[in-house]
């Protein structure tokens, strides 16, 4: 016997229902997954300090942090001098052999802004050593221990501080490890990498390489990401998955951090050859090097997840074969619920290009179906374009208005609290989203509309393989799944659970893939980039198109809805996300308010020229604050008075002048041999400062730098800019008592050479004219924040 079949207006009376619940389990079953996902970004919760000893506790790690970031300690402080005494005294505590690294730190790099010039400095690095059963190479712990110059740093470095301190406690009281483990507290990470850079480039313990794991922060709470790996990855992210108990990483992090013009410690090691794991927490990124960044202020359960992994990757590096560690070649790498998902690179372009194939084969059997025409493939492919552009132009007018509106914003990272201004992103993408499909979906078709939104993900995936190999798989993957999903639908009957299963099943995988990047991208870039958020919201959204469909009115047989009825009812979606936005908007702007805990971020420097007496304040804010705005009014080059400080114009104000001495320089030796003059000089401040500088005048490329060596140190590189009036130059962070000597050999330079000499101290309280600042006014992070510079000129 058959199954009786029901009649034809049964039929129809029962599709609105059989739609209605495939849509809500359908959507049930992604918002299932979508928790999950958020879940496994959720730090865990810190461990107390009665724990077991070889665990990773937060609450013990934290009582370090109170002593580390008790106060400001910037690099060549005595504050900082008192913070290395501790950890010192903690590490032999536990019976390691450490030392101190006291030494010139290495040239760094051209730095910018308030220190332009090749960086080096005085540093003190704390370096303990438990050495291992039977090694095969090296396994390091670095974290930098000194603070910014306006801030205690509780969260960036004492954390990463901290968790290393405890980890070592936990590794000290279980079985020595195979390989040695070093433990690295860098000083000067701050002014210029310089402690990092002179351990990796001139430590013995760091002469055959080894595995480096850093530990940063770059905020106050959120997941740890392990957002950059040195190249031919593949071992140690499967080290990482396997071994880290809260493994949040993504190949795409490492391919957005090449983008940003930021670097760490880790940066030293890898142009020393060194192969290993880099790691921080970044939300809460307003109080990033300001002088909130308080131990009070840290989410213990980042720190948690920050010492536990590194415990754990210790462990895992501490017992392996580190002799060919790093020989194979780059894995691709992202989260999912309950671990890590990798497989390798060189899986990137078959990958991308098999999404390729099989939206094109979609599209052909979609087609040969009669679900589609060609026609409106073409039409639907690029339509689709329309909301991928428009959400991210959204946004970003979106933020425009709202730092018109909150000009301060536009000198943090991020809001204080952002959360409302980011769904605000989301439901403005959402309101894109659906309203295209609305507008478009009864004119060109939901099969064209759904074959176009892939096929954009696949030529994305393809383009990425191309220019950032790790992030393909963001859109070649859901490509891939929907193409194969929708293959699988058309040979289903259209009245059975398959089509349904088959197209979650899709949006599942477009979920536990993007997700997890929108998330993460929106304090990795701030507010102000929240379009590259809402383009990947676009593309979820793409990806899950069938989905979508399942939630929009049907028009035609017994008792539907007309086509207008049905256009309208499916603009329902476009205007209630729409509203949420505007809703979440003012929210947003009604909860971030400015207030003596969330203070508006200025930015103030005070430079004196010794040579005029005349006095300057400085500020790099393009809109100033009223608070600011009482200094400075106009902007102004400052590169010829001050070139330490670049030259971009900055705003200016006038200032009484302060009695500063300015540092001095003395002629050590003079002497020129084949027309090469080598002039040996000490540049010595004449109170106490965080810096020192001294540029050469070379006008219009009549004196040159051939070479330059500092406190015994060759200064790489040194060419002169024809371009510059003072055309090279050096900046000294952490001078010692006794001054700098700078050893210069110049061409062209048989008679007087000018040279500008410059130190910097900080803290703007007690020069004539400065008011403090009231409640609600708080410095913006910045090197050059509460800078005073003094200039004099000297002909040598």
């Amino acid at each position: 016997m058959g199954v009786p079949l029901a009649r034809p207006a049964d039929r129809a009376l029962a599709r609105p229902h059989r739609r209605r619940l495939a849509a809500a389990a359908s959507l049930v079953t992604l918002i299932a997954v979508g928790a999950a996902v958020l879940a496994t970004l959720r730090p865990p919760a810190p461990v107390p300090a009665d724990a077991p000893a070889g665990e990773f506790s937060a609450a013990r790690a934290y009582r370090e942090a109170q002593v580390v970031a008790a106060g400001t300690h910037v690099a060549g402080s005595p504050a900082n001098d008192e913070v290395r005494r501790h950890i010192e005294d903690t590490l032999r505590g536990l019976g390691l052999e450490t030392s101190v690294q006291d030494t010139i730190g290495p040239e760094a790099g051209q730095l910018s802004g308030a220190a332009g010039g090749a960086a080096l400095a005085r540093v003190r690095n704390v370096v303990a050593r438990l050495p291992g059963t039977d090694p095969t190479g090296r396994v390091f712990l670095v974290a930098h221990y000194d603070s910014v110059q306006v801030g205690p740093g509780g969260n960036d470095d004492a954390a990463g501080t901290s968790a290393i301190l405890e980890v070592a406690r936990a590794l000290t009281v279980g079985p020595r490890p195979r390989n040695d483990v070093i433990f690295v507290l860098t000083d000067a990470e701050e002014a210029c990498l310089c402690g990092a850079a002179a351990f990796a480039s001139s430590h013995p313990l760091a002469t055959d390489g080894g595995v480096v794991l850093n530990l940063e922060a770059r905020g106050s709470t959120g997941p740890v990401i392990m957002f950059e790996t040195s190249e031919r990855n593949a071992d140690l992210v499967a080290a990482f998955g396997r071994a880290a108990p809260h493994p949040v990483g993504t190949s795409f992090a490492v391919e957005v951090y090449r983008l940003l013009p930021n670097d760490t410690d880790f940066t030293a090691f890898l142009d020393e050859g060194f192969v290993g794991l880099n790691s921080a927490y970044i939300d809460g990124g307003a109080i990033y090097h300001t002088p909130l960044d308080t131990v009070d202020r840290m989410d213990q359960r980042s720190l948690q997840q920050h010492g536990a992994n590194a415990l754990a990757l210790a462990r895992e590096f501490g017992g392996a074969d580190l002799t060919d560690l790093g020989a194979s070649g780059d894995a691709t790498y992202f989260p999912v619920p309950g671990g890590l998902v990798r497989y390798p690179g060189w899986l990137t372009w078959p990958l991308a290009l098999l999404a390729l194939v099989g939206v094109a084969a979609l599209a052909w059997a979609a087609r040969r179906a009669g679900r589609t025409s060609w026609p409106r493939l073409a039409a639907g492919f690029g339509l689709a374009l329309l909301p991928v552009v428009l959400a991210p132009l959204v946004a970003q007018l979106f933020w425009w208005a709202v730092t018109a509106i909150r000009p301060g914003y536009a000198e943090l990272l991020d809001p204080y609290r952002p959360v409302w201004y980011r769904l605000t992103v989301v439901a403005s993408a959402v309101a894109v989203l659906c309203g295209w499909y609305a507008l478009l979906r009864r004119r060109t078709g939901p099969a064209a509309l759904a074959v176009g939104g892939l096929a954009w993900l696949a030529v994305l995936g393809v383009v990425l393989a191309a220019v950032a190999p790790g992030g393909s798989y963001l859109t070649a993957l859901p490509a891939l799944a929907g193409a194969l999903a929708g293959l699988v639908a058309l040979r289903l009957p259209v009245d059975g659970p398959g089509p349904v299963l088959a197209v979650t099943a899709a949006g599942v995988v477009a979920v536990v893939i993007l997700l997890p990047t929108v998330v993460l991208l929106f304090p990795a870039l701030g507010m102000a980039m929240g379009g590259v958020a809402a383009f990947f919201s676009v593309l979820l959204g793409l990806a899950a198109l069938p989905v979508v469909d399942l939630l929009h009115p049907q028009a035609g047989g017994h008792r539907a809805m007309d086509a207008l009825r049905a256009r309208r009812l499916g603009a329902v979606p476009a205007t209630a996300a729409a509203l949420a936005a505007v809703l979440l908007a003012g929210v947003g702007l009604a909860v971030d308010r400015f207030d003596a805990d969330h203070p508006v971020p200025t930015h103030l420097m005070y430079a004196l020229d010794a040579d005029t007496g005349q006095a300057r304040w400085l500020s790099h804010e393009t809109d100033p604050q009223p608070w600011t705005a009482g200094y400075v009014d106009a902007a102004a080059p400052v590169g010829g008075e001050f070139p330490a400080l670049g030259d971009e114009p900055l705003l200016t104000g006038p200032a009484s002048a302060a009695p500063l001495p300015p540092p001095t320089v003395e002629k050590l030796a003079d002497s020129t041999v084949n027309g090469l003059r080598t002039l040996r000089l000490r540049l010595l401040p004449q109170r106490p400062v965080r810096l020192a500088a001294l540029h050469v005048e070379t006008g219009q490329g009549a004196v040159t730098v051939e070479r330059a060596t500092v406190a015994g140190r060759p200064v790489s590189d040194p060419a002169t800019d024809p371009a510059r009036r003072w055309g090279f130059g050096i900046v000294f962070h952490a001078p010692p008592a006794g001054g700098v000597e700078i050893e210069l050999v110049l061409r062209g330079a048989p008679g007087q050479v000018r040279v500008r000499a410059m130190d910097a101290s900080d803290g703007l309280t007690g020069l004539p004219g400065f008011r403090p600042r009231p409640a609600g006014v708080g410095i913006v992070g910045s090197h050059s924040s509460e800078m005073v510079a003094v200039a004099r000129t000297y002909p040598v």
